[in-house]
C-alpha cells in the first residue's frame, strides 16, 4: 500500500517541482485555501500554541499571525517539492548565508562543527550550507514512516552534498567519523519536544517551562566540536538570509545546559520578531510545568 501511494504521488510531485516559482506560488495560494479554510489542518493546535507563547497579543493580532503562518507553511511545502529540481545557482540566490566566512574560519581549526537551528523560516533549504563546506555534511532527522518517501528525502538531500541520519544513528556516526578522522558538519534542529519522562533538562521557552533537547550541546562537549547557531530570516517570498553565530569554540568549558538555554533565547528573539515563520503546528508545549 505504501509503495502504491508513492507511485501515485511521485509523478505529481515531480511535475510540480518543474514549475517556475511564479506558478508555484500561485499553486501555494490555492493549497492555502484547502489547508487552512477547508481542512483546517491542525488549526486547534496552532491556536493553542499561539495563545500559550504570545499571551500579550490580542486575539485579532493572533489571527493575523495565524493566517500569515499558514501562507508561509504552504510556501515552504511547495519550496520543499521544488528542491527536487532546483539548480545550485537558484538556491544559492534564494538562500543566502550572510557571514559564511565565520564557518570557514572554524573549519581551519580542524574540528568538526555542530550547527544548531530550528523549525523557523526555511529549514529545508538550510542544507545548501553544505555547498560552502569542505566537511562531510549530516542532517539529523526523524525518519519518515513510508520507506519510499524516506528514500526520496535522502535522494533530495544528497543534492546538497548532505546525508540524513536518524537520532539513533547520530552517536555511532560521530564515533566512526572521529575514529577515521573525517571532519564533519552536523545539523541539529533542537526545538522539538522530547518525551517528558526522558527529559534531562527543563528550561523556559517563550515563558513556559518545557523539556528541551540537549543533544547538540552534549555531543559538542563529548566530541570537542565547535557549536554554531544558525539564524534564518525570511526576506520576502522565496528568499531567505541566514546568519551564523558562534555559541562556543570550547563547549567543554561551558557549564552544562548553558549553551542550550542560550540557543533557546536566540530562538525566542527570532520568534518575537516575526512569529508567523515559526512552525506552530508542532506540539512544542505538549509537556509543560
Amino acid at each position: 500500500m505504501q509503495y502504491l501511494v508513492y507511485l501515485l504521488a511521485y509523478p505529481i510531485i515531480w511535475a510540480i517541482s518543474m514549475l517556475p516559482f511564479r506558478i508555484l506560488y500561485l499553486f501555494s495560494d490555492f493549497v492555502y485555501i484547502i489547508v487552512y479554510r477547508i481542512i483546517g489542518y491542525r488549526k486547534r493546535t496552532v491556536r493553542e500554541n499561539l495563545n500559550l507563547a504570545l499571551p500579550h497579543l490580542s486575539q485579532k493580532e493572533l489571527l493575523v499571525i495565524e493566517k500569515k503562518f499558514y501562507h508561509h507553511m504552504c510556501d515552504m511545502f511547495i519550496e520543499m517539492i521544488k528542491t527536487m529540481n532546483i539548480s545550485k545557482e537558484e538556491i544559492c540566490k534564494r538562500f543566502v548565508f550572510k557571514n559564511i566566512e565565520i564557518y570557514k574560519e572554524l573549519e581551519k581549526q580542524g574540528k568538526s562543527v555542530a550547527v544548531i537551528c530550528s523549525h523557523y523560516a526555511s529549514y529545508e533549504w538550510i542544507f545548501s550550507m553544505n555547498y560552502y563546506s569542505d566537511f562531510a555534511g549530516y542532517g539529523i532527522y526523524k525518519q519518515i514512516k513510508n520507506p519510499y518517501f524516506d528514500k526520496l528525502a535522502h535522494k533530495i538531500r544528497s543534492r546538497f552534498n548532505a546525508k540524513l541520519i536518524t537520532t539513533r544513528q547520530t552517536v555511532p556516526t560521530i564515533i566512526s567519523n572521529n575514529k577515521n578522522k573525517v571532519l564533519s558538519l552536523y545539523g541539529f534542529a533542537s526545538d522539538q519536544s522530547p518525551k517528558a519522562k526522558a527529559a534531562v533538562h527543563w528550561a523556559k521557552f517563550m515563558g513556559i517551562e518545557v523539556p528541551v533537547h540537549i543533544g547538540a550541546e552534549m555531543l559538542s562537549k563529548r566530541y570537542d566540536m565547535n557549536l554554531v547557531y544558525l539564524n534564518t530570516k525570511k526576506v520576502k517570498r522565496g528568499h531567505y538570509e541566514a546568519t551564523l553565530e558562534i555559541l562556543s569554540e570550547n563547549p567543554k568549558e561551558v557549564p552544562n545546559y548553558q549553551l542550550t538555554d542560550q540557543y533557546l533565547k536566540l530562538l525566542e528573539n527570532q520568534i518575537y520578531e516575526a512569529p508567523e515563520y515559526y512552525l506552530w503546528t508542532h506540539k512544542r508545549w505538549k509537556y509543560r510545568r
